[in-house]
């Protein structure tokens, strides 16, 4: 989906699959009795066809994660930077994922920049999670954007209304409504055409999922030590056999072995850097997370196509 971002005809064009594509990276949601917790310089290093993905813990407090995808056949780039800050709710927490994601079309000179959906745990009166709140996606050099919104279900929900999306595409300058944007995200989501009323089956969440595969590690030697496939292994080999004892009990050799790195570089007086992003922060901008490199090479994990 992100190359077909790349192949629009026109601006307008363009924009609808970034909006598609968006709307694909809504998943639902599920937790585990052992939950993973990032620690600190991990990393996920995976390709999926000509698409390259390096992703990299670069804060644990907060937490911070950085990614960075790069396609050099079809010239696309997506960088994201995202700190997770939870509210709590009484019978639910929200989590915030505060920052921006960037798909940059080079071929086009157009940088697409969004931000993401909050993540809602209900803990009452059954769990669940739920995408709620706006999405906002901007592109300066076409001054042509899109927005939805991800509502929130009450307690009582009706299942019309569980997962649905609302939104629109419009000009920048003059905010005249192009296209509106009407569906589920884990269904279907359709777009009117405001001047020809036509409608667009824009994303079709059962083919676009039903076509993903699981990932498999191409050759165990390239794996880094902190790729989260070796971080890891043990408690998803738990997790899988259901020894939850066993994958708690391994769940706290990690953090424990991050506690005492961390005591060690506190009395060496030396500070954890950044392998493949430079970082910065400010009140202002929050984190910002540059990648070092500027094209990301094929991982030793693969997505089949």
């Amino acid at each position: 989906m992100l190359s077909r971002c790349n192949h629009g005809k026109s601006p307008h064009e363009r924009l609808i699959a970034v909006v598609a594509w968006s709307i694909s990276t809504l998943r639902p949601v599920q937790f585990g009795v052992a939950p993973y917790n990032p620690v600190l310089g991990e990393t996920h290093h995976v390709s999926r066809g000509n698409f390259n993905f390096l992703l990299e813990q670069v804060s644990h407090h907060p937490p911070v994660s950085a990614l960075h995808a790069t396609n050099e056949e079809e010239n696309v780039e997506l960088t994201w930077c995202h700190r997770i800050a939870p509210k709590f709710h009484g019978a639910s927490v929200e989590a915030e994922l505060q920052g921006k994601r960037k798909v940059k079309l080079l071929n086009h000179g157009e940088t697409y920049v969004m931000n993401s959906p909050n993540l809602s745990i209900r803990f009452l009166p059954g769990p669940g999670t739920e995408w709620v709140g706006n999405v906002r996606i901007q592109c300066q050099e076409t001054g042509l954007e899109a927005e939805y919104r991800c509502k929130s279900s009450s307690f009582m929900w009706r299942r019309g209304n569980h997962r649905s999306i609302k939104g629109k595409i419009f000009e920048s300058s003059s905010l005249k409504t192009l296209y509106e944007i009407d569906g589920h995200w884990d269904r279907i989501v359709r777009m009117k055409d405001i001047n020809s009323g036509e409608f667009t089956d824009i994303y079709n969440a059962k083919e676009v999922i039903s076509r993903l595969n699981a990932t498999i590690v191409k050759d165990p030697r390239e794996l880094r030590p902190s790729e989260s496939a070796v971080v890891w292994c043990e408690v998803s080999q738990c997790i899988l056999s259901k020894d939850w004892e066993k994958a708690r009990e391994a769940k706290r050799t990690v953090e424990e072995k991050q506690r005492e790195l961390l005591r060690k570089r506190g009395s060496i007086g030396e500070s954890w850097v950044p392998k493949h992003f430079t970082v910065s922060h400010s009140k202002e901008n929050g984190w910002d997370c540059s990648p070092i490199q500027e094209r990301v090479p094929p991982g030793p994990i693969v997505v089949p196509l």
